[in-house]
């Protein structure tokens, strides 16, 4: 036989219970509303601008390393010292390219220097003047046609390829001897990363 537990009346200090009034019912589940959208409105809102503001910067560096043809200008330091190649002092009509893919990095860089010039450029690759082979156009068309260059012009021309072990660049050297004094170079060094 189980026996049953006498009803509990309420305490005389509880005040008795109400139903809520539907008015604070309301503002109750408006309050809970507005915080669940604060909490994941925003950061979701933050996260929709944050991914097109990174998509257009994307689509900005694209643009800008999509675009073919020289730059005037001398290569940077981190440019000169990665792909080494030193543009000696005097030179003038300076311009470099730089492209870059998973699978090999080019520099493009042309300038005008005198004799001495050239055999500094030279020597920084421990070569000399005598080992350019007269007409050997070692650029490229794939690499003509990005920088721009053509070499039809009068000449002598003549190039070398400067072959080193990975990771060091190798250099495709073409240089222009129509003007004995002021030789034009021509130089694309690419590394593999």
């Amino acid at each position: 036989m189980t026996a049953s537990l006498p009803h509990q009346a309420a305490s005389p200090d509880e005040p008795p219970r109400r139903s809520e009034d539907p008015r604070h019912k309301a503002r109750r589940r408006a309050l809970t509303l507005l915080i669940i959208v604060l909490l994941i409105g925003v950061p979701a809102g933050y996260l929709v601008i944050s991914a097109n503001q990174s998509r257009n910067s994307g689509k900005d560096k694209e643009a800008k390393y999509s675009a073919t043809g020289l730059t005037p200008g001398l290569p940077s330091k981190v440019q000169r010292r990665l792909y080494q190649v030193a543009v000696p002092h005097p030179a003038d009509y300076v311009a470099t390219y730089e492209t870059n893919n998973w699978k090999t990095s080019r520099l493009y860089v042309q300038f005008r220097t005198n004799g001495a010039g050239l055999d500094s450029y030279l020597g920084t690759m421990g070569l000399r003047r005598d080992q350019l082979k007269k007409d050997d156009l070692t650029i490229g068309d794939r690499d003509q046609k990005v920088s721009g260059w053509h070499f039809t012009g009068p000449g002598p021309w003549s190039g070398i390829t400067h072959h080193q072990k990975n990771p060091a660049p190798t250099q495709d050297v073409v240089v222009n001897m129509s003007d004995p004094d002021n030789p034009m170079v021509y130089v694309v060094s690419r590394t593999v990363p």
